[in-house]
């Protein structure tokens, strides 16, 4: 290179001397996760969570509550009664989502400084497992919430495009203490458009430092782990919460072993003769339906409606 009229040091040259101030790795895959951090979540100490139900059995007149009786004076026969349990109640196992992370020794003695190799390795690998977390918690087989509405409440959009006539159905279905709405960022949109459409834009409210639209006080939560089906639609849960209200809840088991987290554990399991460090990493969970109208669903929703505006 020529250094014909150079009156200074160049750039090239001087980035030589120059540290870059590099972030942490940055992933898009991770996303807020909104449900595991509203859902309420028991500490199942024994493994498994027992649901203990009441049988409901008739008494005089057909009625499915104890015999009572509303007296005023004089001395009127009391009625007698007691109220009766499931033998045989459901039981639910805590399921587990695991990984051995490997991490050559060698890379992380030399190349962590600021960032920490493995600090990185183990976060990314946490975040990777709480979104599996939430996407079993929407679609698994057996506890997922898709898979756990009743026949009697799921019903579906009046046209297609969610109303809010169809939110107002559910919220008829889920009308004890209904705690939000869950469904794909693009069905809350759709329901958006539909109720701008009539006049009746949806109120905003901040949870978490971030803005959520709301139908009659409730909230829309989104999480892209709701499917979307090849005919283009989706379905919205209204859920209510709490082990209290007799709702839906996480289950998990705290303090287990190498727990870096409620529920979650890092565990260093041995450096081999590679010098391959592994860590085990595993997460204890599950979800419990503990009534049946704690859980709703509107299905056939249609998410390619839009309006033209004049």
């Amino acid at each position: 290179m020529s250094t014909k009229n150079i009156l200074s040091l160049g750039p090239i040259a001087a980035r030589q001397l120059s540290t870059a101030t590099v972030t942490i790795p940055q992933w898009d895959y991770i996303t807020p996760r909104w449900l595991l951090s509203i859902l309420p979540y028991v500490n199942v100490d024994g493994g498994a969570y027992r649901i203990n139900r009441v049988i409901d059995k008739k008494g005089k007149g057909g009625s499915l509550l104890p015999e009572l009786a509303t007296v005023g004076g004089g001395e009127n026969e009391l009625p007698t009664t007691y109220v009766d349990y499931e033998e045989d109640p459901q039981e639910i196992e805590l399921s587990a989502i695991t990984t051995v992370l490997h991490t050559h020794t060698r890379i992380t003695d030399l190349y962590s400084n600021k960032i920490d190799q493995l600090r990185e390795q183990v976060r990314l690998t946490v975040e990777a497992v709480k979104e599996r977390e939430e996407h079993e918690i929407i679609n698994n087989a057996e506890f997922g919430l898709l898979n756990k509405v009743a026949p009697a409440y799921r019903i579906k959009t009046r046209k297609g495009p969610p109303t809010p006539d169809d939110l107002d159905e559910l919220l008829n279905l889920i009308w004890k203490r209904p705690a939000f709405f869950l469904a794909h960022p693009k069905a809350i949109a759709a329901f958006g458009r539909e109720a701008t459409r009539r006049g009746v834009p949806p109120v905003v409210v901040h949870l978490f430092g971030s803005p959520f639209i709301t139908w009659r006080g409730v909230p829309l939560i989104p999480s892209n782990k709701l499917p979307i089906a090849k005919d283009g639609t989706t379905r919205i849960l209204l859920l209510r919460v709490g082990e209290d209200k007799r709702g839906v809840v996480g289950l998990q088991k705290v303090g287990v072993a190498g727990e870096v987290e409620p529920g979650l554990s890092v565990r260093y399991s041995g450096t081999s003769d590679n010098s391959i460090a592994s860590h085990l990493v595993t997460r204890y969970f599950s979800l419990a339906v503990l009534a049946e109208d704690a859980l709703a669903s509107l299905d056939g929703v249609v998410l390619s409606h839009y309006h033209e505006y004049v």
